[in-house]
């Protein structure tokens, strides 16, 4: 199995991709860099998006994860859904799997979220709204992480310290979390 991770930091902190390896057996690849969003994957005349058109077109992918800037969903969520669709029809040409990597709300006490204006809840549910909006219009596998931070996060310390990037039992409870929705898929091929 190959899996390809299309995203930011929130993908590579604490060797996440290594813990997906780890998790489902698969060869994880990333096309990564701090602060990218989606759309920056869809830009030929960008790295990334150099990288993630070659990887689509010539290379084979069972799963291709989707992980947007932390709190691009909600600030551009017209960009966010036409990345999504687009990336998504993309995926698909290759043969793969989309799936939506749902990220978290910045820590509740965190001055990330402060300097925002939101409140934890209020970002939480922006995030798993769109999210949820664009798996459903796409077609594709969501893997909630954002969702068991929020349940989890209230009894374990799941940030970094500057509360918005995963520590390793943050990292560790991501790729738990898009395991289960790609082992999942897997059970349903069978």
């Amino acid at each position: 199995m190959r899996i390809l991770m299309l995203g930011n930091s929130l993908t590579f902190t604490n060797r996440m991709p290594e813990l997906l390896a780890g998790l489902t057996g698969a060869e994880v690849v990333q096309h990564t860099r701090g602060g990218a969003r989606l759309a920056e994957q869809l830009n030929p005349k960008t790295r990334l998006g150099a990288m993630t058109r070659k990887a689509l077109t010539e290379e084979h992918w069972d799963y291709v994860v989707l992980q947007e800037m932390s709190h691009g969903p909600i600030t551009t969520p017209e960009r966010f859904f036409s990345s999504v669709r687009q990336l998504c029809e993309k995926i698909r040409a290759n043969g793969a799997v989309p799936v939506l990597y749902a990220t978290w709300a910045y820590r509740r006490d965190g001055a990330e979220l402060a300097d925002k204006g939101w409140t934890y809840e209020e970002m939480a549910k922006g995030l798993s709204d769109a999210y949820r909006q664009a798996a459903r219009e796409n077609h594709a596998l969501l893997a909630d992480v954002g969702s068991r931070f929020s349940a989890l996060s209230q009894t374990r310390d799941l940030y970094e310290f500057d509360g918005v990037h995963p520590n390793e039992e943050g990292a560790r409870v991501a790729a738990e979390t898009i395991a289960a929705v790609i082992k999942q898929q897997e059970e349903t091929k069978k």
